[in-house]
C-alpha cells in the first residue's frame, strides 16, 4: 500500500497551488477548499490502490467537472479574472489515466470525447478518436460516433466517409453500420439541396425570384432578394444563373451526390451481405423512406423494393415494401395522391392473389395475415387526418376491413411470438370504430389465448362505438 499511497500523495501535492490560488481570490472558504482536498485524497487512494475500477473513474471525474463548472460560476459572479489553473487540464488528464487503465471500457472513452466536445477541444477530440478507434476496431457505434462528429461538428463529409468504410472493413457484418452509413449519404443529400434552394440554385427557387423580381418592376424599389443573392454569393451564382443556367442545373441534379446513386450504391453493397434478410432490407426501405421531400428518394426506394422481390419475392417484409412504395412522399392533399392509392390497392389485391396459390397452406395463411396487419397499420394513420377527403377515407375504411378478415380469421398461425402486435391491433380497430371486425377478432383471439389479459380487458369494457371516422 506505500506505493499507493505516495502516488496518491504525489497526485494531490500537483493540486496544491491550485487550491491556495482559490482560497487567495475568495472563490471558496478554506473550508470548502479543505473539504475538496479530503474527497480529492479518498479518490486519490482508491484509483491508485489494488481493485480500482472504471467506474470509480467516472465518478472521480464527474466530481472534477462539477467542480470546475461551480469554480467559474463564481468567477462570473465575482467578476474574477481567470485563475491561473483550470479544472480542464486536470480533468484531461484524468480521463487520460483512465483510458490508460482501462482501455477497453468503451463508456470512459465517450465520457472522455463528450468532455472534450463540450470544451470545444477539437485537436484533442481528433488524437482521442485516433487512439480510440486503433484500441477498438471492431466497435460499430464507435465508428458511427466518429462520423457523426465529422458530419455535425466539422461538416466535413469527406472525412465521415473515411471513418465509415474504414469501419465497415472491420465489422462488414454489422447491420446498423450499413444502416448508419446510408444515413449519412443522405442527410449529405438533403443538406447539399437545401443549401441550393438558399442560394437560389434550385428550379423552384429560381422562379419565385423571376416572379418576385416581375412583380416590383414599375416600383420605385430595388428588390431585395437581388440584393441579397449578390451579396452573398457573388458573381458565380450570378454566372450561374444567367447565360446556361438550365443545363448548369441539369448537369448539377445529374451528378451522383444527388441522383442517389451512392445510397443506391451503399443499398447493394448492404443487402449482398445479408442476402436471406428481407427483413433488413425493409429497414433500410423505411429509413430511406424518412426522406421523402427529396427528389432521389422515390427512385432508391424503387431500387430497394426491386430487389428485395427478385431475392425473396414471397417475404412477408418484402411485400410490404412493394405495396406502400408508390404513396410515400406524397400529401393527402396532393393531386397524385388518389392516383397512388389506386396503385398501392391494385398491389395488395394482386398480392394476395398470388399469395392465395402457394402450395403450403401454412405459410400461405401466416404470410397473408403479416401483410394483412401491414395494410392495416399502414391505413390507420391516414384515418385521422381531418382534411382527408371523405372518398379516400371510405375506401381506405373498406380496404381496412378486407384486410381485417384476412388477419383476424385465424389469431394461431403466426404463433405466440405476436400475440402483442395482434392485441394492439384489436384495440387500433376498436379506436376507430371498426366494431364487426373487432368482435370477430376477438373470439379468434381468446380462443387462442382463453387467458390473455390484455383481451379479457378489451373484452370486459366493451367496444367502442364507431365514431365520425366510420
Amino acid at each position: 500500500m506505500a506505493g499507493a499511497s505516495d502516488k496518491a500523495r504525489f497526485y494531490l501535492e500537483q493540486s496544491v497551488p491550485e487550491l491556495q490560488e482559490l482560497i487567495r481570490k475568495k472563490l471558496f472558504t478554506n473550508e470548502e477548499v479543505r473539504s475538496i482536498a479530503k474527497k480529492r485524497s479518498a479518490f486519490e487512494h482508491k484509483l491508485n490502490a489494488r481493485g480500482s475500477t472504471a467506474s470509480d473513474y467516472a465518478r472521480y471525474a464527474e466530481f472534477e467537472m462539477n467542480l470546475d463548472s461551480l469554480r467559474r460560476k463564481r468567477s462570473r459572479r465575482l467578476g474574477v479574472k481567470a485563475t491561473s489553473y483550470t479544472g480542464q487540464r486536470r480533468i484531461f488528464f484524468l480521463l487520460d489515466r483512465a483510458t490508460r487503465k482501462f482501455h477497453g471500457d468503451t463508456d470512459l472513452w465517450l465520457q472522455y470525447l463528450t468532455f472534450a466536445r463540450q470544451q470545444k477541444a477539437n485537436k484533442k477530440v481528433t488524437q482521442i478518436i485516433t487512439t480510440m478507434l486503433r484500441l477498438h476496431p471492431t466497435s460499430p457505434e464507435l465508428w458511427v460516433y466518429s462520423a457523426a462528429y465529422a458530419m455535425e461538428e466539422r461538416g466535413d463529409v469527406t472525412e465521415a466517409r473515411s471513418y465509415m468504410q474504414r469501419g465497415l472493413r472491420f465489422c462488414s457484418q454489422s447491420k446498423s453500420l450499413w444502416s448508419e452509413y446510408l444515413k449519412l449519404e443522405m442527410i449529405h443529400i438533403a443538406k447539399i439541396l437545401a443549401r441550393r434552394h438558399i442560394l437560389g440554385l434550385d428550379s423552384n427557387s429560381s422562379e419565385r425570384h423571376q416572379a418576385s423580381t416581375t412583380e416590383v418592376t414599375d416600383a420605385d424599389v430595388i428588390p431585395l432578394s437581388s440584393v441579397l443573392v449578390e451579396t452573398q454569393t457573388g458573381s458565380v451564382i450570378n454566372r450561374i444563373k444567367s447565360g446556361g443556367s438550365k443545363a448548369a442545373e441539369s448537369k448539377i441534379a445529374s451528378t451522383p451526390a444527388l441522383n442517389g446513386a451512392i445510397p443506391i450504391a451503399i443499398c447493394d453493397s448492404a443487402m449482398k451481405k445479408f442476402p436471406s434478410d428481407a427483413t433488413y432490407g425493409a429497414q433500410l426501405f423505411d429509413m430511406v423512406a424518412g426522406f421523402s421531400q427529396l427528389q432521389c428518394t422515390r427512385r432508391i426506394l424503387q431500387h430497394i423494393v426491386g430487389t428485395l422481390l427478385t431475392a425473396a419475392p414471397t417475404s412477408p417484409a418484402t411485400l410490404d415494401c412493394f405495396i406502400s412504395e408508390p404513396v410515400i412522399g406524397i400529401s393527402t392533399t396532393s393531386p397524385e395522391f388518389p392516383e397512388a392509392l389506386i396503385t398501392v390497392l391494385d398491389r395488395f389485391d394482386s398480392t394476395m392473389r398470388k399469395l392465395g396459390s402457394m402450395d403450403n397452406a401454412q405459410d400461405r395463411t401466416r404470410t397473408c395475415a403479416s401483410v394483412s396487419r401491414h395494410m392495416i397499420t399502414w391505413i390507420m394513420p391516414y384515418l385521422v387526418i381531418p382534411e382527408l377527403d371523405p372518398d379516400i377515407r371510405s375506401v381506405l375504411r373498406s380496404m381496412v376491413s378486407s384486410a381485417g378478415n384476412h388477419c383476424l380469421s385465424d389469431m394461431s398461425v403466426e404463433g405466440g411470438n405476436m400475440k402483442a402486435a395482434r392485441i394492439a391491433l384489436l384495440e387500433s380497430l376498436d379506436t376507430h370504430g371498426f366494431k364487426e371486425l373487432v368482435q370477430s377478432g376477438l373470439v379468434s383471439a381468446l380462443e387462442a389465448w382463453p387467458d390473455e389479459p390484455g383481451l379479457l380487458a378489451l373484452q370486459a369494457s366493451g367496444l367502442k362505438q364507431p365514431d365520425s371516422l366510420q
